[in-house]
């Protein structure tokens, strides 16, 4: 894989993803924050579903179509592929969460990395499942960068990236003890693939 991500989502941009406007007025629902803190627990459906009784469907649509918000364009592409208060259409579903990470949204890029990394909605496809989590993580995504690491010590990706997982990894900010520990065992795994000095080089902290 030679392009970068950020060469993809400029190709993504430039075809202009037609993403449909169905005459719908947009108001004001979750607060971004809010909204990507209920995506990361994935509690998004339990809220939009659950609690509103779907009732604010129209409006979640709104913020997608119209206001191009990219929290809200992953939130509405999830539930149209799980059929959540609208009717199942896989692929507009994912063509909207395609939109939120070509703007930039880390939480949809993870996603989309994660999705062709197990073949779901799309065909598998590793090498693009990288492209999408290497920027992920580098963008900050504990979920990312540890799919990331486990994808190259699986033996995929090039040992080029060997240096920029446990980079990430190793500046990573973790509270749960296993998972501490589980990060631990990766970037263990990952400096047997490394030259010391190497090592050393990818100890250094965020932006040094």
């Amino acid at each position: 894989m030679t392009c970068s991500f950020a060469l993809y989502s400029t190709v993504l941009l430039a075809q202009d993803v037609r993403l449909p406007v169905r005459g719908v007025e947009a108001v004001q629902l979750y607060s971004d924050d809010e909204l990507v803190r209920m995506i990361r627990d994935n509690t998004h459906f339990q809220r939009v579903r659950d609690e509103d009784d779907c009732q604010l469907y129209q409006d979640i649509r709104a913020q997608a179509e119209v206001e191009r918000r990219p929290s809200y364009q992953l939130l509405y592409g999830d539930m149209l592929a799980y059929e959540v208060c609208y009717e199942r259409d896989v692929e507009l579903g994912v063509t909207y969460m395609e939109a939120a990470a070509a703007q930039g949204m880390p939480e949809a890029i993870e996603q989309m990395g994660r999705y062709y990394h197990r073949g779901l909605f799309v065909q598998k496809d590793v090498d693009r499942a990288i492209l999408y989590l290497r920027e992920a993580s580098a963008m900050g995504s504990l979920r990312a960068q540890k799919r990331f690491a486990d994808i190259l010590l699986a033996g995929h990706g090039s040992p080029l990236d060997y240096e920029a997982a446990y980079h990430y990894l190793h500046n990573s900010i973790v509270a749960d003890r296993s998972e501490h520990a589980a990060i631990q065992r990766r970037l263990e795994a990952l400096a047997e693939l490394l030259p010391p000095r190497i090592v050393e080089r990818a100890r250094s902290p965020l932006d040094s």
